[in-house]
């Protein structure tokens, strides 16, 4: 096989992804298949698990990429259609090496994509780039490997269910968004204590009833509806590949990715006090605050699930999450990003405790905070942005934290900007105690957007 040339725009920082038809095909995925399993033999491996979500172009996709692992030499266990996290849980318990799973995440239909991981690591960054450039040179392995099939669904579940919740049974709503989680959703709450409902479980690829981005409100509305009309304790929803989870309470109100990662490390830092907690630059000081105040070790860390899980291990950590909904557990778990693992150890967190998640939402300090506002800026200006601003604040003496970005601290709060790394736009996150702190600081904001020639968009 000669060399291969990728659209740039699908080497992304944490996987490669693109529009079938316009960026990506069927000749790069077989072309990717064949670059990783030279990368996999040449780190002295050769089995490669392979997964798919269910979007229509998943099958020819996975099959092409399977030519290509093969064609390098290396052996395929192919786990069929699921969660990412199931992929992973093949990676961890199943005699491979490597895994790569074939989704477009929370992308409109139209797209697809590949998220790798190699020896118990995330395949990411540079990596990704140097195999870009593997695959150009055509600097290939050559093989026959075998391809063997298992359906992991089965074992996949029954891990699942060594986190059945404990203490009175809730009614919970839950939404696959017709997403890769629906049929495991189905098996796993089949024998879950309590009374579930089930919304858009059945797993289509053209999402028909709404976008598969359970962070979204607008995504959430059958949900709400479900929950506040049937009594519900609870709702639960899932994105398109299920590594990221959301959640609204009895009231039909949705908890952020932050809010809920302060839920699940309070149970977390009983077990195990003064562990170390991370969360990336986006999470609320409530959830550092807290974190501290229950005797846990915060750490914030670089927006990123690939780099949250590589900080996770490089410290030991049992707990990490992000704004976005990513949660990772290494506490009796794997440490990767499982939505419906996260899911049971949010309900078993709430049957332990006895309080409704409408309580502990309430019980939080009180903060206002925007969402995150995200504008368009070019990838030559927006890295070039972020450092004008690091540099001002700094020479103003600025309270400043700029391990991703710049995270500043002022006496109404704090404010975030960053350069997204997968796309060509500028991150920005106010939060203060009321809203006339949060208006001083949206000015902070766009004061040095003013001067580097932006604007802060409304939000």
């Amino acid at each position: 096989m000669s060399g291969h040339r990728f659209d740039p725009t699908i080497l992304r920082e944490y996987d490669v992804r693109g529009r079938l038809g316009e960026s990506l095909s069927a000749a790069d995925a077989r072309a990717l298949g064949r670059g990783f399993g030279t990368v996999v033999r040449r780190r002295g491996f050769g089995r490669v698990a392979v997964g798919r979500d269910g979007r229509l172009s998943s099958p020819e996709l996975v099959a092409a990429l399977k030519e290509g692992l093969c064609a390098a030499g290396v052996d395929v266990l192919d786990v069929g259609r699921g969660p990412s996290p199931m992929l992973y849980f093949a990676t961890c318990e199943r005699p491979v090496d490597a895994g790569v799973m074939v989704t477009g995440s929370h992308n409109p239909p139209d797209y697809n994509g590949f998220k790798m991981v190699l020896d118990g690591a995330s395949f990411f960054g540079e990596e990704i780039q140097k195999l870009g450039a593997l695959v150009e040179a055509g600097d290939f392995e050559s093989g026959s490997g075998s391809v063997e099939e298992e359906d992991l669904r089965a074992a996949y579940v029954e891990r699942l269910l060594q986190e059945t919740p404990e203490g009175p049974p809730l009614k919970v709503a839950w939404d696959a968004g017709n997403g890769a989680t629906g049929e495991i959703m189905a098996m796993l709450t089949e024998r879950l204590p309590g009374e579930h409902i089930l919304l858009y479980q059945e797993i289509d690829g053209r999402f028909p009833n709404h976008h598969p981005d359970p962070t979204v409100p607008a995504n959430l509305v059958a949900l709400c509806e479900t929950v506040t009309s049937q009594g519900c304790d609870l709702g639960i929803a899932f994105d398109g590949d299920g590594d990221r989870i959301g959640a609204v309470d009895s009231q039909g109100r949705l908890l952020w990715g932050d809010q809920l990662m302060l839920l699940l490390a309070r149970e977390v830092l009983v077990e195990r006090p003064g562990s170390t907690i991370i969360a990336d630059v986006k999470a609320s000081q409530v959830l550092y605050d807290e974190v501290a105040r229950l005797g846990g070790e915060p750490l914030m860390w670089k927006t990123g699930h690939s780099l949250i899980k590589a900080k996770m291990a490089e410290l030991g950590a049992p707990f990490a999450g992000e704004m976005s909904a990513h949660i990772f557990f290494a506490d009796r778990y794997y440490g990767y990003d499982d939505a419906l693992y996260a899911a049971l150890r949010l309900l078993s967190a709430l049957a332990r405790s006895g309080e409704s998640l409408a309580a502990f939402r309430d019980s939080l300090p009180p903060a206002v905070n925007t969402p995150e506002l995200r504008f368009p800026c070019s990838e030559e200006r927006k890295w070039s942005v972020v450092s004008e601003v690091r540099e001002r604040l700094r020479a103003s003496g600025a309270d400043l934290i700029d391990i991703d970005g710049v995270r500043v601290k002022t006496a109404d709060g704090w404010w975030l900007l960053r350069a997204s790394n997968t796309q060509d736009v500028l991150v920005a996150r106010c939060e203060a105690a009321d809203e006339a702190g949060l208006a001083r600081l949206k000015a902070e904001v766009g004061e040095q957007l003013s001067a580097s020639g932006l604007a802060l968009p409304e939000g």
